[in-house]
């Protein structure tokens, strides 16, 4: 047994950790704000995410320093590395980067392409055929879909460039060679074949693109090189040490979260929401992505689901009201006051509903959000806190009974939730597990995406015969 590092390069923060595998326990956690976003106000205006990727790198650099700093006396076997899926950076062939990483929230695929048609309604008509094969819908934000809208409107610029997640940067970075991706990252790109466990070259063709703008792809779970003598250097961990190939993060916070694949219903909260449960075998994905699971399997998952984000709509909201009507700034925590108001409110918020879809979802881009049932006495805060809260909780049932619909898919007997938008509101944890009718279990261990990545580290260097196991031995829950 032994002691992995763990790297998550997240949308809001990025963090790094420390699990003994022996032990089962994170002994260092270090989390740092990412604020490497480079979004101009007028690309802002146009729905554009932009960022500085060799800032994102050096932030974790910085968070890779003060775990070394920490644990000069602890003997490191593998680090892994997990992080933001679907968005992407252009290398060029010395592989720097030659544009901003355009992140998965950017909206540029929305634009009009000809006439009414969007980019993106352009894109889904070509991809619809390969449906099946890739397992997901393409979307703005992913790496086939800006790739298709560079070669649009800035073909000049993919010239002698290849495409590379976030993650897969990163490990670049540390063990000073070109990056390559994995399986879970690159289906979150949009062309990759399931059934082949490569890129869809004729998918990738049709959207007038080339192969070898996509990255190389390796097995995940695997050794993809050691940390360099730079990078020990600029970091403190000592070189040598091997790294894993980068994963994505909703498997990897799969993997950090469940114990038993099989029975259990992976609620994830963060930023946005999706939903996921693991599937031994291919399933159709009409109306949800299939991404293959690392080394085996696949998670049929429903994502672009509300979060954090449609909160914290509602707590600008109330914000705003304070500046603007009282001429107060409300400096205290405003979700824990949502909370407490919202608590005091009945089950049902006596007929308030709230459709908190306010910036659209994945299978509705242009639908917006609402608030039905208003009454004289269902209109305050506390009201329409729970009742946003509750329709959160009510996305997740809704996919959830349309994945029992399908064969093959049997009803789960857990219900894990993960995420800090989940582990840090008691609220919506009892609200969940109230609409799903079962208990619903957090990790004892937070940052769960990290711990998935440190536990594909400890499968590459063969402590665990494979990712399951690893899940099984080491994951355990909070009881309290």
């Amino acid at each position: 047994m032994g002691k992995y590092i763990g790297l998550d390069l997240g949308t809001t923060s990025i963090s790094g950790l420390i699990l003994d595998t022996e032990s089962k326990a994170v002994l260092l956690h270090r989390t740092i704000s990412n604020n490497s976003e480079i979004t101009t106000p007028e690309g802002k205006n146009k729905g554009y995410s932009e960022w500085d990727i060799e800032q994102m790198a050096k932030l974790a650099y910085n968070l890779l320093s003060d775990l070394a700093k920490e644990s000069v006396q602890m003997d490191i076997s593998a680090i892994g590395v997990t992080g933001q899926m679907h968005g992407m950076v252009l290398l060029g062939q010395d592989s720097r980067p030659c544009s901003p990483f355009i992140g998965w929230q950017d909206q540029r695929c929305n634009q009009s392409f000809y006439g009414e048609v969007t980019y993106l309604e352009s894109i889904q008509e070509i991809s619809q055929y390969y449906l099946e094969k890739t397992g997901c819908r393409l979307s703005s934000g992913y790496m086939a879909a800006t790739l298709f809208w560079l070669h649009q409107n800035d073909p000049g610029s993919l010239a002698n460039k290849t495409a590379c997640f976030a993650p897969d940067y990163l490990t670049g970075q540390l063990c000073d060679i070109i990056p390559v991706t994995d399986p879970t990252n690159a289906a979150s790109g949009g062309a990759f074949n399931l059934q082949t466990g490569a890129w869809d070259a004729e998918l990738i063709h049709s959207l007038g693109l080339l192969l070898t703008q996509f990255p190389t792809i390796q097995p995940s779970c695997t050794v993809v090189g050691e940390i360099s003598k730079m990078t020990a250097n600029i970091t403190g961990i000592p070189s040598g040490i091997p790294v894993s190939i980068a994963c994505g993060d909703n498997q990897a916070s799969f993997a950090g979260s469940v114990s038993d694949y099989l029975n259990s219903l992976l609620i994830n909260i963060g930023t946005g929401g999706q939903i996921s449960v693991f599937l031994d075998k291919h399933l159709s994905s009409d109306g949800f992505d299939v991404r293959p699971f690392l080394q085996d399997g696949f998670l049929l998952v429903g994502a672009g689901l509300c979060g954090g984000k449609s909160y914290r709509v509602l707590r600008d909201f109330v914000h705003h009201i304070g500046i603007s009507i009282f001429g107060i700034d409300y400096t205290s925590n405003l979700y824990l006051d949502l909370n407490r108001l919202a608590s005091n409110v009945v089950a049902g918020s006596d007929g308030l509903r709230c459709e908190p879809v306010f910036s659209g979802s994945r299978r509705e881009p242009d639908r917006r959000g609402i608030w039905e049932g208003i009454s004289t006495t269902n209109f305050t805060i506390g009201h329409m806190a729970r009742s946003l809260v509750e329709g959160i909780a009510e996305q997740f049932l809704v996919f959830y009974d349309e994945m029992k619909e399908r064969d093959g898919v049997q009803p789960r007997q857990s219900l894990i939730g993960s995420g800090n938008g989940i582990r840090e509101n008691q609220l919506l944890r009892q609200i969940a597990s109230d609409f799903f009718s079962i208990p619903l279990q957090t990790p004892l261990h937070t940052e769960e995406a990290a711990v998935g990545a440190a536990l594909s580290s400890a499968v590459a260097i063969g402590e665990f015969s494979n990712i399951e196991d690893a899940s099984r031995n080491v994951v355990q829950y909070d009881c309290s």
